[in-house]
């Protein structure tokens, strides 16, 4: 089976697709800076998988670097990229930092491998590109306009520079994958999502209030023209994200496709909250507050594409992904302790 470079692959959708890359028998390295990741997440693959996976700890910025292992290492044949920046409202607070980062991290990774010639790749992008695009989104949806946060920039800019460098050597196959919200964590509890001081995202915040570790949750707006006033958002599990990408590296074609990886049904906030507690037995205390800046309504999938040019769909249910969070989180309380302030 080919070897597969993976940036970013000690983070939370990057470790889960590591082990589902391994276990239909693939060899990975992992290149990882550690700021938002853990050298524990690795050992955990390994513990998960009974394989050995290389990591290498540097910045993808350092092309010096990131050349030397492709020199070492002649037989990658194919990268998933998942390194970069991604918490949103980090994001508007420091713009220049995510638009540094994040592009040069993929100029500098997209360079390397136009040297030795490796010319396969699957990006990892966001439906946050589709900004305020009618709801559901499909590939063909209008993206690049209304997106509200730097973040989703830069995952915009980046899927514009991944297909012009596809479409200049006819033997490139890239893959860009769209996500809706991964959430859930491997069903033994070994990996999952530990974020870096207080949680940007729903699930993870949810799960740190029922463990008393974090005193209630906000729910940020009640007001919408939702079902029940709250979001609606596609959850999606991060395993089911992470077999996305190996049917993305089975099914590459000449030039840049893209794909949506959701479920195609919306959730709201209030109804993930209670699913949590209908699921687990753990309260979770919240509250409403105001709207947050930049916040859509709604947005949900169509993930019919992937289903009829990758055989792939989502097979966990939003009880799966309670369940399995909850399941991290009580193995795990403080999550990957080497390297996270708690």
């Amino acid at each position: 089976m080919p070897k597969i470079l993976v940036s970013g692959g000690a983070g939370y959708i990057g470790s889960h697709t590591v082990v589902e890359l391994l276990n239909v028998g693939h060899e990975v390295i992992i290149v990882d800076n550690l700021i938002n990741s853990s050298r524990e997440a690795v050992h955990r693959i390994q513990q998960i998988t009974g394989k050995q996976v290389a990591l290498h700890v540097f910045d993808l910025q350092d092309t010096h670097k990131l050349d030397s292992l492709f020199e070492q290492n002649t037989d990658i044949e194919a990268v998933v990229h998942f390194a970069g920046l991604k918490a949103v409202g980090e994001s508007v607070k420091k713009p220049l930092l995510y638009y540094r980062t994040n592009i040069d991290a993929t100029l500098s990774l997209l360079e390397v491998m136009e040297k030795h010639e490796v010319h396969k790749l699957v990006f990892s992008s966001s439906a946050t590109v589709y900004g305020s695009a009618p709801i559901p989104y499909s590939e063909s949806s209008p993206a690049g306009q209304g997106i509200t946060s730097p973040y989703g920039q830069t995952k915009y800019f980046i899927e514009q520079i991944v297909t012009d460098a596809a479409n200049a050597n006819p033997d490139n196959q890239f893959s860009i994958l769209r996500y809706f919200n991964p959430i859930g964590a491997h069903e033994s509890g070994l990996i999952g999502e530990d974020p870096l001081g207080i949680p940007n995202n729903l699930m993870p915040f949810v799960a740190q209030v029922a463990s008393g570790r974090r005193e209630k949750l906000s729910i940020f707006g009640n007001d919408y023209q939702t079902p029940d006033g709250t979001c609606v958002r596609d959850y999606i599990h991060v395993v089911d994200l992470a077999k996305g990408h190996v049917a993305a590296l089975e099914h590459l074609q000449t030039g840049t496709n893209t794909f949506n990886l959701g479920s195609g049904k919306g959730t709201s906030v209030l109804e993930l909250v209670n699913a949590f507690t209908d699921t687990t037995g753990q309260e979770v205390v919240y509250e409403f507050a105001d709207r947050r800046d930049g916040d859509l309504p709604a947005f949900y999938a169509n993930p019919r594409k992937a289903a009829d040019e990758l055989g792939w769909k989502t097979e966990k249910t939003i009880h799966d992904m309670c369940r399995d969070t909850w399941n991290w989180q009580s193995k795990n309380p403080n999550g990957y302790t080497d390297n996270k302030e708690i």
